[in-house]
């Protein structure tokens, strides 16, 4: 990596405000149908960005019947797939339209799609299961159907090649139709007790869904999709929930902007259980002990606890800011972890925190970290899991350690508030560098715990000592 600093001003950052960029309007119709694992769309994304080069992500299980322009002509169009969408996560396969040269592309502002798509339906963990469950899955279980958006894709995801942009996050005017449905929910909505509905949204959300038969709550304006946890209990949860949000906004000054939704749920597998966030959408996947209900059990929250603080951080690293480039995945997870830690120490108990750190070190014995600097792509992390939730925390603690909690929390402050075009490693440097306005401490960080072969082990050796 370039660290000439006269460098960044120049090529990182943009005057240009994705927060301002007026996000593409899908509109139209999606039938669903829980017994038969199906989906029938006919949907139009309209407002599209001028792109040249691009991808049009939908789900592989979908079968595409045409792609046709609406504006100011009508016509079908030809189209193709890329067998290269090497930063998608696979569920989707990668559509764009060729120009006349057939060596470019083009975009029309208004786009069609109707397709149609048929998945397997989960009855029960003993016969009718499947291997795993993940996130992109679209996931058909006895009662109901999960799907992510920017995963997933059961609906079209524009994504900018050069810019390394995904615009899964849509305003949206879609009707949702489930016949064998009692309760219908796209993520910036609240739920309704129908079979059929028309949502609507100006702010652009990521669409998850979640639609089947279940019940749902509202305590102080926290949802929660089919609870597995008595009235009490949701009151409580509330309560922690709210505790923590404040927790962050007093931290961070950055307030949260929507009601939280958690949706709890079964997976189509018989051992996966984990949480994933799409705001203001929270999902839990887990069976008995993995589910909401572990919050409330002395053997299970101190895991628990401390990961829904992990998903509450990704509305700041993911929602407020998406992260991008070959640190974007180090920088959403590794940040959201090390706001976990903090409001584990400052908020659910220090001793609690302190064996979350000793836990992390441990499983960091036999790692071989890149550092942060060094790293020119993704496939440099070698092991994601250790890298993204156990190096790069122990990393932010140590500069914690040596910039003290106030300079850490304007630091995280500047991450969030400052525009770039790519988030990578100049980005990082260039804002920890104006947070400190102290060369000699940046260089210090810089080379020992940013650049540095030995990196891991000195950050540990900070961390240890009293």
């Amino acid at each position: 990596m370039k660290k000439a600093f006269a460098f960044f001003t120049s090529v990182l950052f943009t005057l240009q405000s994705f927060s301002q960029e007026k996000a593409p309007l899908l509109t139209g119709k999606v039938k669903i149908s829980i017994k038969e694992g199906t989906f029938d769309c006919d949907l139009t994304l309209s407002d599209i960005p001028r792109i040249n080069n691009y991808f049009l992500r939908i789900n592989s299980g979908m079968n595409m019947l045409n792609f046709k322009s609406k504006s100011p002509d009508e016509f079908l169009i030809y189209w193709d797939k890329s067998l290269y969408d090497t930063t998608s996560t696979g569920e989707s396969n990668a559509y764009y339209f060729p120009d006349n040269t057939r060596k470019g592309k083009f975009l029309p502002g208004n786009v069609q799609f109707k397709y149609v798509g048929k998945f397997p339906v989960v009855k029960d963990t003993i016969e009718n299961y499947s291997k795993f469950d993940w996130k992109g899955n679209i996931a058909f279980n006895h009662n109901s159907v999960r799907a992510d958006g920017r995963q997933a894709a059961w609906y079209p995801v524009l994504y900018d090649i050069e810019l390394d942009k995904a615009y899964e996050k849509v305003r949206y005017d879609v009707e949702i139709i489930c016949e064998d449905c009692n309760t219908l929910y796209i993520n910036g909505s609240i739920p309704v007790k129908s079979s059929s509905s028309r949502f609507k949204s100006e702010t652009p959300q990521e669409l998850s869904l979640f639609c089947g038969n279940y019940n749902f709550s509202n305590v102080d304006n926290t949802f929660i999709l089919n609870p597995d946890i008595n009235e009490n209990q949701i009151k409580e949860f509330s309560n922690l929930i709210n505790s923590y949000k404040k927790f962050y906004t007093g931290k961070l000054n950055i307030p949260f902007k929507q009601a939280i939704t958690f949706v709890q749920t079964t997976p189509t597998s018989p051992n996966n259980a984990w949480l994933f966030v799409s705001y203001p959408t929270i999902f839990n996947i887990g069976w008995g002990q993995y589910g909401l209900i572990s919050l409330f059990d002395p053997k299970e929250q101190d895991w628990y606890r401390p990961f829904i603080a992990h998903e509450l951080g990704h509305y700041y690293f993911g929602e407020y800011k998406a992260f991008n480039s070959e640190l974007g995945d180090m920088m959403s997870e590794g940040f959201a972890e090390f706001l976990s830690l903090q409001l584990t120490k400052e908020v659910i108990g220090k001793s609690l925190y302190e064996a979350k750190i000793k836990e992390k070190i441990k499983e960091l014995e036999d790692f071989k970290a890149t550092p942060i600097g060094k790293i020119k792509s993704q496939s440099n992390y070698e092991d994601r899991e250790l890298y993204v939730y156990y190096y790069a925390p122990i990393i932010f603690s140590a500069i914690e350690k040596e910039i003290g909690e106030k300079q850490m929390w304007k630091w995280l402050h500047t991450i969030l508030e400052t525009k770039a075009t790519f988030t990578n490693y100049e980005f990082l440097v260039s804002t920890l560098k104006s947070t400190l306005q102290n060369d000699k401490q940046f260089e210090m960080i810089k080379s020992q715990y940013l650049e540095n072969e030995k990196s891991l082990e000195n950050a540990i050796n900070k961390i240890s000592k009293k």
